[in-house]
């Protein structure tokens, strides 16, 4: 870990002002504490020569000032330092949250959500400590010992030389023990973050491993982690103390090599009293500051290590909006058209999608052609490519060979929101927030009016069970939608794709927690509501894919054949990769 990592400072552009005050601050505390050592020293002196209290009386109403007049600023600098790290925390959340939804769900999918939620939260806090006392110190560090060496210079250049001659052992001490301070925190910091992600694991799966008598072994797991987080804890207290301790030690060797050779030259007479104070006054100053910038740097060390992890994220390339390679784009570009999929054709030709890290591709070669109106139905194993074709529909995935066109458009090429608006999906396991029914079913349509909330959730045999809940349409549905059945989620999920004016509907698996009658009237819904849409349909289950329009398997990740329902008159042509 650097001392001042530039990323910070980089990633905080809402904290400069703060942090230009912080430094600002700090060199006024430097000429403070000159000035402190100064008058400390001139009243002592004049007060061993006889010098009265009245004659003093003006010396120690501006020291009192000083001292009062440190402590102000020693005060703002840490508030003002605070505000900064507040604003550095926001900021950063802010463009992690967006680089996340940017990176999309297949990035997601390869990484712990509970790790990147307790790097956000708590990970994120711990640079408060970096900011509002690591900072100041490291500023202090950089300005008052060189101030107090030209300060005890100038007064006496014999202890301005030891002065120089110990002041470098400090930071290369300091840099010695950080280079284990390094290695300590970052695995005290990823304990935490996989301690945070297995426990929230935990407590979503909860009624699962309380059925299968499970939870005994998952909370001996968590102990196990935080066991071995609490000693990565205490090796870094260790490695703090022991660190403090050499510096302390140091420090006060060096003082003592200083006060030494001054009282043996203020008996001898070589030196005068003022000045030996001054230097014994300013020496302790010049070790204070590298001997706390030590301790506060163990002390924000972690939230440090939380923001790496954070850069690490926001350096990850986020999938190309645009598409950038000329080989991608069609022959026959409409730049500046907007597509619309009430009136253009969806056409894939050679679509490949490899995932990072796994051997074998989720989709090889798959050409197929999509008329506005049409209802396809994807059906195969589990794994043989069918929700991997509609993420490339949604763009939470994009093509690694082949192209997507729309209307001749290459789908890459289209903007992200403008494409997205034209589309409703509903996905096999569909998210709800805690909210109302009625927010929960107008997400993709916040300015729908009540009655047409409710026509939806009546085409997707929803209103029923919804008028029976306590507050029918406001009744709040609980984190995930934990209140509802697993039935009863799914059809607020259809409810909501119905209620968005989408041309293309896209479904995984819509009827994989519905009864057979419940099944029944959602086809039927379906093809009444969606009667002048496109409609994509995936299922494993073959019985279900008949009379659903034209029906097409995949089997790993190829396009084996075409299933034909009945009747056949609804078919349109489709090439199929070999």
């Amino acid at each position: 870990m650097k001392p001042l990592d530039p990323r910070l400072l980089r990633h905080s552009a809402a904290a400069r002002g703060y942090l230009a005050i912080t430094v600002a601050l700090g060199v006024a505390a430097t000429g403070l504490i000159l000035l402190q050592a100064s008058l400390i020293a001139h009243v002592l002196a004049a007060a061993a020569t006889g010098t009265g209290v009245t004659v003093l009386t003006g010396a120690l109403g501006v020291l009192a000032a000083v001292l009062a007049a440190r402590a102000a600023v020693s005060y703002g600098g840490e508030v003002t330092a605070l505000r900064a790290a507040a604003a550095v925390k926001s900021q950063l959340r802010r463009r992690l949250t967006d680089h996340v939804l940017k990176l999309g769900p297949s990035w997601l999918d390869r990484h712990r959500s509970g790790e990147v939620t307790t790097l956000t939260t708590r990970g994120l806090d711990g640079l408060d400590a970096y900011f509002a006392r690591y900072l100041p110190q490291l500023v202090l560090a950089c300005l008052v010992p060189f101030a107090v060496l030209i300060r005890v210079g100038a007064a006496d250049w014999i202890s301005g030389v030891v002065i120089i001659l110990t002041l470098p052992l400090m930071p290369v001490l300091a840099v010695l023990v950080g280079r284990h301070t390094k290695a300590t925190t970052q695995r005290q910091w990823q304990l935490l973050a996989r301690l945070g992600g297995h426990f929230l694991d935990v407590v979503e799966g909860l009624p699962t491993l309380k059925l299968f008598g499970r939870g005994k072994p998952q909370a001996e797991v968590i102990g196990e982690v935080t066991d071995q987080y609490r000693g990565a804890a205490m090796s870094s207290l260790r490695v703090a103390f022991l660190s403090g301790f050499v510096l302390e030690l140091t420090a006060a060797v060096a003082t003592a090599l200083v006060a030494v050779e001054v009282g043996l030259r203020l008996l001898a007479g070589h030196v005068s009293y003022q000045t030996a104070l001054l230097v014994l006054l300013l020496t302790p100053e010049a070790y204070l500051p590298l001997r706390a910038v030590g301790a506060q740097f163990h002390a924000s060390a972690e939230g440090a290590a939380a923001a790496g992890d954070v850069f690490e994220i926001l350096d990850t390339p986020a999938p190309p909006v645009v598409a950038a390679s000329a080989r991608m784009r069609p022959k026959t570009s409409a730049a500046g058209r907007r597509v619309s999929l009430r009136r253009d054709t969806i056409r894939l030709s050679g679509v490949t999608l490899a995932y990072p890290g796994r051997d074998q591709q989720a989709l090889s070669g798959v050409s197929m052609t999509i008329r506005p109106g049409d209802r396809v139905t994807l059906t195969g194993p589990s794994g043989a490519g069918k929700s991997s074709l509609l993420a490339l529909l949604l763009r939470f995935a994009h093509p690694t060979g082949g192209c997507i066109e729309i209307g001749g458009v290459d789908l890459m090429s289209i903007p992200l929101d403008e494409w997205r608006n034209q589309i409703s999906w509903v996905p096999q396991h569909p998210h709800l927030f805690a909210t109302s029914v009625a927010d929960n079913i107008a997400l993709g349509s916040p300015e729908a009016g009540r009655l047409a909330i409710a026509r939806a959730a009546q085409a997707a045999g929803a209103a029923e069970f919804i008028e029976n809940l306590p507050q029918g349409y406001a009744t709040g549905v609980g984190e995930h939608g934990l209140r509802l059945s697993s039935g009863q989620r799914q059809q607020i999920a259809l409810a909501r794709a119905f209620l968005r004016d989408a041309p293309l509907l896209l479904m995984d698996e819509p009827t994989a927690h519905l009864d057979a009658a419940s099944a029944g009237r959602l086809d039927t819904a379906i093809s009444t509501l969606m009667a002048d849409r496109t409609v994509i349909q995936v299922t494993h289950r073959q019985t279900r894919a008949h009379g659903t329009g034209r029906v097409f398997m995949l089997d790993q990740g190829r396009l084996r054949q075409a299933i034909v329902p009945l009747p056949t008159s609804a078919l349109t042509p489709v090439a199929v990769a070999s």
